[in-house]
């Protein structure tokens, strides 16, 4: 079965260990690894100069894995996040753990998403 694997990342270096685990669902040439940020419309993009920096790591270790790097910026983080999931027909997701996950609330972003995307398989790491 061809598997398309979506990383949600932060602007962090830390991320890299994402885009890494999902580089290791990847078995066959058909497999898709993407890569994607989301930024919040009424947030600036790069607040630091590190923040960019961190972008243009990201971007290379997605590059360096296969992946593209998609970078969106939207009102409703949620709502692309699935969309991008739906039209990419996407089968995984790897995602980090959030302090919201940590205290396993209902308003994670991680359950959200899985009560939208039932048919695809969340790695948390």
């Amino acid at each position: 079965m061809k598997k398309n694997i979506m990383v949600c990342v932060t602007q962090q270096k830390t991320c890299e260990r994402l885009i890494l685990k999902g580089n290791e669902l990847v078995e066959s040439e058909e497999d898709k690894l993407f890569v994607i940020h989301v930024v919040n419309e009424k947030e600036k993009f790069l607040e630091s100069y590190s923040d960019g920096e961190a972008l243009e790591y990201l971007f290379q270790v997605s590059k360096e894995s296969g992946a593209d790097l998609t970078v969106l910026r939207s009102k409703n983080i949620l709502k692309t996040l699935i969309d991008f999931a739906k039209d990419n027909e996407i089968t995984h997701i790897v995602m980090g753990v959030s302090p919201v996950d940590k205290a396993l609330s209902s308003g994670s972003i991680r359950l959200k998403l899985q009560n939208e995307l039932p048919d695809v398989e969340f790695i948390v790491t």
